[in-house]
């Protein structure tokens, strides 16, 4: 009997010697989902653009008991029937392309994931969406969140959608920076002699955005030092009651800083597409900035192109610092500083005018397009190479859709147990933990 002990327990140290020990690291991240934060943040979203369209059409009504009770109303009115529509024509169109534009700086870094499931419809939406959000929510806090919430309706996950839209937003601010940068350097004579002591509220407000800017650099590029900052400013606040929920700004921190950060990275590997994107993005600054000379055309006043393209730049910079949705009073502020001795007694008027075509004319057209969805088929990717005669027509492949989702706990549960997601008995899938979460399987991928 006694030997037979022995044999059982040196049996049994040997099985437990075969089993491989788990490799020491962080655990496994399982990301369980509900579909409540999507629905929240879009509910959320939709109630400030509500609020902003409510509050604008107030300011539109101030405004125009403004001009009747100031006894402008009779000059506001002979000045509009003195416009060049054909002017306004080429004004919208400028807008147009401001869309086209930001349309095309998204498509450049799908095309880089060459089985994307975004399509250009996709995009159009998106576009769509950061203008309709943005100019109803102060300092167009909207934009971001809708834009992240439509790419995920593509296919993309929410890790994905966000360092996208995270990576654009950079690349944009960037631009924003960099047209301002030029022309203040460009036109810094003209500035000083036009405006007096307000360029150095042109350089505070520069400066601010610059900041902003460079923030946003240091996460990217230094991911764990704001990881180390961001965890002690949670603890801090924690243990002084400032955040009762701290949740929040824990997976911001711990998760999302890594996210955007790893994005970031990738994409500044590809640094001819980051360049393409930094012009396509210029172009679209200037398409925008040079409305208000369009306008000036339209009542029969030359003004110097560069010179408008300058106050523009300066314009914008002003109106994105005031929380307020729209910008208001930063922008009717800014267009009064800056172009109110181009336009003279039809300043008013003029600025009515930009307004519609910058802001009420696309904050109403844009809504239409929020439901736009890109039908299945070939990647842009696989499309462009088409064109080009480098794949066949009828060969390129199909967008990616996604193998691995963030499904809830329960019917992960279901899946390690060998049944399917309704729970029917269907053959197991067996998960497998990777570094990044959970991998649930989720079949063969038909291509057409």
């Amino acid at each position: 009997m006694a030997q037979a002990k022995d044999k059982r327990d040196v049996g049994a140290k040997a099985a437990r010697k075969a089993v491989p020990k788990a490799a020491k690291g962080p655990k496994p991240h399982v990301a369980v989902d509900t579909g409540a934060p999507a629905d929240e943040n879009s509910q959320e979203t939709n109630a400030k653009a509500r609020k902003g369209a409510i509050f604008l059409a107030a300011v539109v009504g101030i405004y125009v008991v403004y001009l009747i009770v100031t006894g402008q109303m009779g000059e506001f009115l002979r000045a509009l029937s003195s416009v060049d529509g054909g002017w306004i024509g080429w004004a919208s169109f400028a807008f147009v392309m401001y869309f086209v534009f930001g349309v095309v700086a998204y498509a450049i870094a799908v095309y880089l994931d060459h089985d994307s499931p975004v399509g250009i419809r996709d995009l159009m939406s998106v576009e769509a969406s950061g203008i309709f959000f943005g100019n109803l929510t102060p300092m167009m806090a909207g934009a971001v969140p809708s834009q992240i919430f439509r790419l995920t309706r593509t296919g993309l996950d929410v890790g994905e959608a966000s360092a996208t839209q995270f990576t654009r937003f950079i690349m944009f601010q960037f631009g924003v920076v960099l047209f301002a940068a030029i022309m203040l350097f460009a036109k810094v004579s003209y500035f000083f002699d036009t405006y007096g002591d307000i360029i150095f509220l042109n350089l505070v407000v520069f400066g601010v955005h610059f900041l902003e800017l460079a923030v946003l650099f240091v996460v990217c590029l230094c991911p764990r030092f704001v990881m180390r900052v961001g965890n002690g400013l949670i603890r801090f606040a924690t243990r002084r009651g400032i955040l009762k929920d701290p949740s929040h700004f824990d997976e911001m921190v711990n998760v999302q800083v890594m996210e955007f950060s790893n994005a970031f990275k990738r994409a500044a590997q590809d640094l001819p597409s980051m360049g393409l994107t930094l012009v396509v993005t210029m172009l679209q600054l200037g398409c925008l900035y040079m409305i208000p000379w369009f306008v000036l055309k339209a009542f029969g006043i030359d003004a110097d192109f560069l010179e408008c393209l300058a106050a523009g730049s300066m314009v914008q910079m002003v109106a994105s610092a005031v929380p307020l949705p729209g910008g208001t009073g930063g922008a009717e502020g800014g267009f009064i500083m800056f172009y109110g001795h181009m336009f003279g007694s039809a300043t008013s008027a003029g600025f009515l005018i930009w307004r519609i075509v910058t802001f009420f004319g696309p904050t109403l057209l844009s809504a239409p397009l929020l439901g736009l969805r890109s039908k299945p088929g070939p990647s842009i990717y696989h499309r462009v190479q088409a064109l080009l005669g480098r794949l066949p027509v009828g060969g390129a492949g199909a967008r990616r859709e996604p193998r691995v989702a963030t499904i809830k706990g329960s019917q992960i549960a279901a899946r390690a147990k060998g049944r399917g997601a309704s729970g029917t008995g269907r053959a197991a899938r067996k998960p497998t933990v990777t570094s990044k979460g959970v991998s649930i399987p989720m079949g063969k991928v038909k291509k057409k």
